[in-house]
This record gives structure tokens, sequence and C-alpha cells, in this order.
């Protein structure tokens, strides 16, 4: 089944982490910079429950819900399409990264507080969400793949956050 509620779940975290990077860097203002990482992951965890449960959900039916976004390579017969699937076991998934995600970022919040580059950690914390759930939902071994070493990607900028201090 095609629907294009599939692409907000991962475009909500890029957007967020844009949004951040662009205008949270320059404003520094943690409630905004929060909101905005919070939100966007709220809004792919309400998508994903939304698609995993409705009456034609992923996780009710066998049939995997599609959305082809763009064909991103096409040479002879092969197509590589970024397009994503929800079936089942990538539903499943989707549901745990998000409303996990979405409970780490609300953490975070108060974590991170009074930190110089709040705005930047959440940029990448959101980046790390777009990379996870791209791995997850990709319909493709080549989409799969661009997923994964985004979230090797997001690990090292997250790990290595704190590259200026001695203790870490």
């Amino acid at each position: 089944m095609e629907t294009n509620l599939l692409s907000v779940i991962i475009f909500a975290p890029l957007a967020g982490a844009a949004i951040n990077w662009l205008i949270g860097r320059r404003v520094r203002n943690e409630r905004f910079i929060g909101t905005v990482a919070c939100g966007s992951i709220a809004i792919s965890t309400v998508v994903a429950f939304y698609l995993a449960f409705n009456s034609h959900g992923a996780l009710r039916t066998e049939e995997p819900l599609l959305d082809h976004i763009w064909t991103w390579l096409s040479v002879g017969n092969f197509h590589a399409d970024f397009a994503l699937a929800m079936d089942r076991l990538s539903g499943t998934y989707a549901l745990f990264i998000t409303f996990v995600g979405l409970l780490i970022h609300v953490f975070a919040v108060g974590y991170m507080h009074g930190d110089a580059g709040f705005y930047r950690f959440f940029a990448y914390l959101n980046l790390f969400m777009l990379a996870m759930l791209t791995l997850v939902l990709g319909d493709n071994f080549i989409l799969m793949f661009v997923g994964w070493e985004g979230v090797g990607l997001c690990s090292y900028l997250l790990i290595g956050y704190y590259v200026d201090r001695k203790e870490a």
C-alpha cells in the first residue's frame, strides 16, 4: 500500500536538525532548540504509531507500506530508488527507535542545560535519528547502507562532542 506519510518519519528529524543548526545557533535559546528537537521526534513517533496501528497499518496486515520518493540511480535494468517500506519487522523497529529516541531527547534537554553547544548537540542527535530511521525503513540495500553509514557518522559526532575536555 502506497503512503506518503512514511517520508514524514524520516524527514521530520532532518527538518529539526536543519532548523537547530541554522536558526538555533543564532538564537541560542535552549527552550526553542529543545522544542524543535523534541517536537520533530514527537512528530515521527506519532506518525510511526499511526502507520503501524491504523486499520491498514504495517503491524495489522501482511502487505508492507511503501513510499517511493524518487528514483535515485537508474543504469540499464538496475534501479535504486530512494524509497521507504514499513512491514511488521521494520514497523516494530521504527516504533522502538522513535519512542525511545523521544525519551532520550526529552532527557537530554535537561542533561545538556547550560552547554555552549546545545544547538549543535541536538542537531547531531536529530541527524542520528534520521540515519537510524533510514537504516530501518530503507526499501533497498543501497539506502540501508546510507543509513548505516549515517549512523556511524552521527555516532562519531556525538561521541566526539566533548573533544575539548580532557576527562572526555
